[in-house]
Order: C-alpha cells, then structure tokens, then sequence
C-alpha cells in the first residue's frame, strides 16, 4: 500500500502538505474531503515508499499485534466504537504490513461487516483463537473482556515461546562456534602443521595421524559436504510446504529423547488454554474443540486430534475423546474429568494449562543447567585433543634430535 502527498486548505486559510497512507489517490482525496478540507491535488509520495527487502519485514510481530489489542481495549473502555478506535489505532501504527490490514479491517466494518468479520479473511495474521475470541465478545456483549482474556493468554504463549528460544540460543552458539573453530583448524592450521612435521620426515603420534587424515579429506571434499548440506535443506524445506512431510518431520521430533516431553507437554499447555479461553468467552465445545486443536504446533498430534469434534457429537465426554489421543497425560485427564463432573471446566483446563506450564519451564531450566556444562566439557575435549595433535610430535622431535 503506497503513500499519497495530499495539499488541502485548512480551516484558516493555509495551504497544507501531508503524507497519507492509503490504497489510492481517490481514497486519499475522499479521506481529507470528508474532514472538511479542500483538496486542491493528490499524488503518489515517492520519498516515503517502502519496499520489503527481508521476508520478516512482511509479518506482524507479536509484541505489535499485542500493542494493538491493549490500545483497543483502553479506547472501547473509553466509550469510543469500534470503527473509530480502529481508525485512531491505524494512524499511528509504525508496522506497515499491520497498518495495511488494519486499514482493509477498517474499511470491511464500514461496508456494514462485525469487528469479527472484518478479521475474518486475515486469520492466518492474527490467528483462529482471536477471531473466536471477537466472536465471543462480540455474542456477549463485552468485546474489551473478551479482548483482554485474549491479551492474558497471548501474553503467556509468548513468554513460553521466548523462554523456549533463551533456552536455546546459548546452546545453538556454543555449538556453531566450536564448529567453526574445528573448521579453521582442520582446513588451515592442521595441514600446515603435516607439512612441517613431513619436511622432518618424523614419526607422527596415531591422533595426530587421524586429525591430519580427516583434515586432508575434509579439505578435498568440502564441496561435496556443502551440496549436501544444501540438498538437505532444501528437502527439509520442500518437505515442510506439503502436509505429509511436516507431519513426518513433527513425527521424528517426538522421538528425539527429552525434547519429545517438552513438545508433548507443551501441546497439552497450548489445547487446554485455548480451549479454556472459548469455552469461558460462551462458545460451544464442539466448535471451541476444533479451534483449540489448530493452536497445537506440532501437525503429527493435530492429526490424532482431528476427529475429537466426532467424537462430542456423538455424545463422548472430552475425558474419553481425549484419552482415545493416546498422548495426554493420565494427569490431564484425570483434570478435565473433574472439570466435566463439577461444571468447572474451563477453570479447570487453564490449570491444566498451568500446570504443564511450570513443568515445562522446569525442564528447560534443567536442559540449560546440563546442556552448558555438557558443551563446554566436549569443547575442552576437543580444543585438548587437538592440542596433543599439534605438540606431540613437536615433543618426539626434540626428543630425536637432542
């Protein structure tokens, strides 16, 4: 969506210049003369034009998208509707690709369409759980309630997210620069260190005689390692696009040890919140269950999860639809059945949700406290195992010719 230099009269007299964004010129002149002002022209502003140069700059962040909603909240608290605090909102975002949605949101509920509606055609963007959650405030008559439950429970997800990325990153950059560290080694100081050694025509100890060997072939071959490298990432990508392949990926994650707890913990946290969120905004079990099973990540538990709206309507409780899963905890269930037995449900399933949560704080703290240590025991091996390759021959050679 481009940006337009419109120059009108004020109410004073004064010829004014101001950038405008907004889908067409007409649209420009419409806004401004519907204000009152005079437009004398309209024309594309080419200084404030924006092109997306990395495909992030294209999404909508999290922390955007939850600025947006507490402004909104705050502003229909404030008596102001709907389309107004839209509009107010829209102004000021600094996000352009939200600014565009915010904006055909905005135009939709002019056309006579419900703040859910408007959302409807984006809920890639912004989700299925949000447009269900409009939908509840919208059928209860208090949309900032509803929005606000809505903020909670993003705001928990988030944190867990960001917990989950912290947790990893020390890790991910310990690893990436040992090996980039053994790289420099093997390809560059390793086989200066052969030719040296040759020229003494010495007796090479058998580690030094192995890293020299590996460094050599690793030398010859790094195209070959390369290709594959590439050719592997564009399968896992290529896999990721069709349905079966993300479901055979999410599939092999659940048998890597420790991590499939975490990610099976993690599913359980996400169903049971979600689903505590529509059933407490007024929506039916049925519809708010296939709404709840979507915010589940991994594709190989929502396959197992797609047939639990059958299973409600043909008169099961959520105890037995969940238990045919075959992946929720005994815990869980034993949770949601006396949620079902005391009409507590929704109470029940955001403990559920807490519950999980802790735990899975709790072993991301221990992943963390193990994997540091771990890392660095490894790292000390290697960096010692290639010291004893370098200097042991050294050794062998002031002890030939002394």
């Amino acid at each position: 969506m481009p940006n337009f230099m419109c120059r009108f009269t004020s109410d004073d007299g004064k010829v004014v210049s101001r950038s405008f964004f907004i889908s067409t010129a007409a649209e420009c002149r419409r806004h401004y003369e519907e204000q009152g002002f005079c437009v004398l022209s309209v024309r594309r502003d080419w200084k404030n034009i924006h092109i997306p140069i990395l495909p992030f700059e294209k999404k909508i962040k999290d922390k955007d998208f939850l600025m947006f909603n507490q402004e909104l909240v705050a502003l229909i608290k404030a008596g102001y509707p709907v389309l107004k605090s839209i509009t107010i909102i829209s102004s000021r975002v600094k996000n352009i690709h939200l600014k565009e949605l915010l904006m055909q949101v905005e135009k939709e509920i002019k056309g006579g369409k419900s703040l859910s509606e408007a959302f409807m055609p984006f809920e890639r963007e912004f989700s299925k759980v949000y447009i269900a959650s409009l939908m509840a405030g919208e059928r209860s008559g208090n949309l900032a309630e509803s929005i606000s439950k809505y903020i909670d429970y993003s705001k928990v997800i988030s944190e867990t997210k960001a917990k989950i990325k912290s947790a990893l990153t020390y890790p991910t950059v310990l690893i990436i620069f040992s090996m980039f560290l053994m790289g420099i080694l093997i390809n560059f100081i390793l086989p200066r260190f052969a030719e040296f050694y040759s020229s003494f025509q010495a007796s090479l100890p058998a580690i030094t005689r192995v890293l020299v060997s590996f460094a050599v072939f690793a030398k010859r071959n790094v195209l070959v390692f390369l290709t594959l490298v590439l050719f592997l990432l564009f399968l896992y990508l290529r896999m990721k696009r069709k349905e079966k392949g993300e479901i055979f990926i999410d599939r092999m994650k659940l048998k890597i040890p420790y991590a499939r707890m975490i990610w099976l913990e993690s599913a359980v946290s996400l169903f049971s919140r979600t689903l505590g969120l529509m059933l407490g905004g007024g929506i039916s079990l049925i519809n708010s269950i296939g709404i709840a099973s979507q915010a589940v990540p991994n594709k190989f538990l929502f396959q197992k999860m797609k047939d639990l709206p059958d299973h409600i309507k043909n008169g099961e409780s959520l105890y037995q639809s969940l238990r045919q899963t075959g992946f929720f905890p005994a815990l869980a269930l034993d949770m949601v059945r006396i949620g079902e037995s005391s009409a507590n449900l929704d109470g029940m399933l955001i403990d559920v949700a807490e519950v999980y949560n802790h735990q899975i704080q709790m072993k991301i703290d221990r992943f963390v406290s193990l994997i540091e240590p771990v890392i660095i025991i490894v790292m000390g091996l290697l960096v010692a195992g290639m010291l004893l390759s370098v200097y042991l021959p050294i050794f062998n050679i002031i002890r030939v010719t002394g």
